[in-house]
């Protein structure tokens, strides 16, 4: 056995490469799908899984699908989609029963909306503020325009007629920008100090949470109109409207609370040491945090508000889902509603998927440090 120390070479030495299993796509396989014998398991189902259903699916949607035609003839081999029933019934799917000399007044809103929120996506856009406020003040009074007319020359349109996609839009629209404030009031108050007004946001939302959305509609539409002096009356979409708002506000308020409780008590007492009065403190201290700690939550309750409006068909209003069954009861196109549900439910996914994929975004650009 020597006694010789071993020796060892001084200077620069190049690093080793990572091993071959822990980076590229072979790393990125084993730590994400294949981490343990039991993700490995789980990864093997879910692809058998989709092997299973995703071929089928693409035959029957797109290969076999019919694309051409006016009739139901010609959808006469029934192995495959009938996209057909989707293109003869799409006004109706779009616009409810609209007068279809009319429905420029609609696309004209859908033109400006977009145009304007646009802007606010604009990277270094200085007016943003302006728009927002345009969005929120000016183009609802636009849209009550074009929408029922009866000025500048424009026929009046009466609300039965609105249908389709669009009528969803405008309850899910209304119901949405309504609730956040409502429900950021009710929450601030029923955290206040006065007993009297912790009182009234507490019976407002413990009662509008409890009662089920549908009864709340049919009560709307049916019960309120008979509270209500002889000869006066409220449109029914109007009726509506604030059923949504109100019960949706009801949610918002306990989201928006949830926010408030999570916020350090430090905050607090920073403001006050400011000298900050409440309503200072509240803008520009509480709910600037509170809200970005819970924008998970408001989008949650929005996507769930959008999604509730299918059940305004049960006071007689025809939204998106509801003109697809309607037209699917058509004696010429009986045995179609497969496809109108198919399309309806994709209709859907992309306005919900669209706001999630844009919470998303909205908590990365706000985050400052609280993700853990």
């Amino acid at each position: 056995m020597s006694d010789t120390a071993p020796t060892y070479e001084t200077g620069h030495h190049p690093d080793l490469p990572p091993p071959v299993t822990t980076v590229g796509l072979l790393g990125w396989l084993r730590a994400n799908l294949f981490s343990s014998w039991l993700n490995g398991l789980m990864t093997i189902v879910g692809l058998l899984f989709v092997l299973w259903l995703i071929p089928p699916l693409i035959e029957w949607a797109i290969i076999k699908a019919h694309w051409a035609g006016d009739t139901r003839e010609a959808c006469t081999d029934r192995s495959g989609a009938c996209w057909v029933f989707i293109k003869v019934w799409f006004r109706q799917l779009m616009y409810g029963r609209y007068p279809a000399d009319q429905i420029w007044r609609i696309d004209t809103a859908y033109v400006i909306a977009v145009a304007a929120g646009a802007l606010l996506f604009v990277p270094g856009f200085r007016k943003k503020h302006w728009v927002a406020v345009f969005l929120l003040v000016g183009f609802p009074i636009i849209a009550y325009f074009l929408f029922v007319g009866g000025a500048f020359g424009l026929p009046t349109v009466e609300t039965p007629l609105w249908g389709g996609l669009f009528l969803t839009l405008v309850i899910g629209a209304v119901g949405i920008v309504a609730s956040l404030p409502i429900g950021v009031v009710l929450a601030l108050g029923r955290r206040s100090s006065m007993p009297v007004v912790k009182a009234c946001c507490i019976t407002f939302i413990e009662f509008w949470r409890g009662v089920p959305l549908i009864t709340v509609l049919f009560m709307a539409s049916v019960m309120f109109p008979l509270f209500l002096p002889e000869g006066m009356n409220f449109d029914k979409l109007i009726r509506a409207l604030l059923g949504v708002m109100f019960f949706s506000s009801a949610y918002m308020a306990e989201v928006v609370r949830g926010g408030l409780q999570a916020l350090p008590k430090g905050q607090y007492e920073a403001a006050q040491a400011l000298g900050l009065n409440y309503w200072k403190m509240m803008a520009l201290v509480i709910l600037p945090q509170a809200l970005k700690m819970v924008i998970p939550g408001i989008v949650n309750t929005f996507i769930g508000l959008f999604k509730d409006t299918t059940l305004v068909l049960i006071i007689g209003l025809f939204d998106f889902l509801g003109m697809v069954q309607l037209a699917g009861t058509n004696p010429d196109w009986l045995g179609f509603a497969i496809e109108g549900y198919v399309f309806t439910a994709f209709g859907f996914w992309v306005f919900c998927f669209s706001m999630s994929r844009y919470s998303q975004s909205l908590e990365r650009k706000l985050a400052t440090g609280h993700k853990r």
